[in-house]
């Protein structure tokens, strides 16, 4: 049985490709998970993706979803929603923190993290990369030692 990879994508995503391009891109949500999947597949994991615009839901995906680790963009959530960050403290799995943009070159209010200290760890400023750097880093994670590759 493969090791599940969960994708939580925060609050306006749904918009990418749409919303501001000059900070997210042009690809849309839809493409960048279609790209996941294919990298996780290849990689021998079964990877599923998720976007909510509701901490509620997001929460609920994070404690009552099975899975081996989480990758998460929290979106605006990043800098207000101790609830999410409570939540990922809570289900004692790895986790890894994404932005597409680097939040620490963004507005003031933009460069704290409510998440990265209950993060496994965080990976941003890469566009779209920022998602699949993360399947690679959630493969090594989920990898017994003896089976990492170099």
């Amino acid at each position: 049985m493969s090791k599940k990879i969960l994708v939580l994508h925060g609050p306006n995503l749904h918009l990418l490709g749409q919303r501001e391009p000059n900070i997210y891109g042009t690809i849309s949500l839809s493409e960048i998970n279609k790209k996941m999947k294919a990298k996780a597949k290849k990689l021998g994991f079964e990877l599923v993706a998720y976007q909510s615009n509701l901490e509620g839901e997001i929460i609920d995906k994070i404690t009552k979803t099975k899975y081996d680790i989480l990758i998460i963009n929290p979106a605006g959530y990043t800098h207000t929603s101790i609830a999410i960050r409570d939540a990922i403290a809570a289900i004692n799995q790895p986790s890894i923190e994404v932005h597409i943009s680097n939040i620490y070159q963004r507005e003031d209010f933009r460069k704290k993290s409510l998440i990265a200290d209950v993060a496994t760890g965080y990976i941003g400023g890469f566009g779209q990369n920022s998602y699949y750097l993360a399947i690679d880093a959630a493969a090594a994670i989920l990898r017994p030692k003896n089976e990492k590759k170099n």
